[in-house]
């Protein structure tokens, strides 16, 4: 069997069982479906009292006119996107709260890593745009990204709330004081690591949104 007829049996019909082929998808993907589900059991057993006090801490710098500004890098900058997404147009008559990504602006971002190092696009944003009373969110799947660990720090410099979102062991940025909440998937596998990420950052929306709908009534 070539490389190719091994990556994509099913192309191959008249050479393999597809009966088995996808026997094996099947098994591949109820296998997945638990572990993931197991991570995220996992993390909210962990860190579930700390989700719920970092929500409450964000309701109240929103509720003070403060802002979300999130960030990260590869598929973890879609993440970020989508945090701002989140926060910025809940839907079903929600109150929409201030948010965006600092990858959004690919002029910013290309100019300041051409002209400076990809080291600063995150925390320069953040010296420009950020207030004390604000939130800065960053996402990574291994911790130890430069540009976010540089954006952490100044935004503790700065005053913002912030919250950290990794994987494994958290790396290096487990390491810094400048991040007040950092939330750690502990898995090695970077799809699973991303899978229970999402969960976490969906479930601090629906608590800040909670809390601030309480507080509206």
């Amino acid at each position: 069997m070539t490389d190719v007829e091994a990556l994509y049996p099913f192309l191959y019909a008249d050479k393999v069982d597809l009966d088995a082929v996808l026997a094996q998808v099947s098994a591949s993907t109820v296998a997945k479906a638990r572990e993931i589900t197991a991570l995220r059991r996992q993390v909210l057993a962990a860190d579930g009292d700390r989700i719920a006090r970092c929500a409450t801490e964000m309701a109240e710098r929103f509720a003070d006119g403060g802002r979300l500004l999130s960030f990260g890098n590869g598929g973890s900058s879609t993440d970020a996107q989508e945090v701002a997404g989140l926060f910025l147009s809940p839907g079903g008559g929600l109150r929409p709260l201030p948010a965006f990504c600092l990858t959004n602006d690919i002029a910013v971002v290309t100019a300041l890593s051409n002209d400076i190092g990809f080291d600063v696009v995150f925390a320069r944003q953040l010296a420009a745009l950020s207030r004390p009373g604000d939130i800065a969110m960053g996402l990574s799947t291994s911790g130890n990204s430069a540009n976010l660990l540089a954006a952490f720090d100044e935004a503790g410099r700065r005053g913002l709330f912030t919250v950290g979102i990794a994987g494994y062991g958290g790396g290096r940025m487990a390491e810094l004081d400048s991040i007040d909440h950092l939330f750690t998937v502990p898995s090695a596998s970077v799809h699973r690591v991303q899978e229970a990420q999402t969960t976490v950052y969906h479930v601090l929306w629906e608590l800040v949104l909670d809390q601030l709908r309480g507080d509206d009534q």
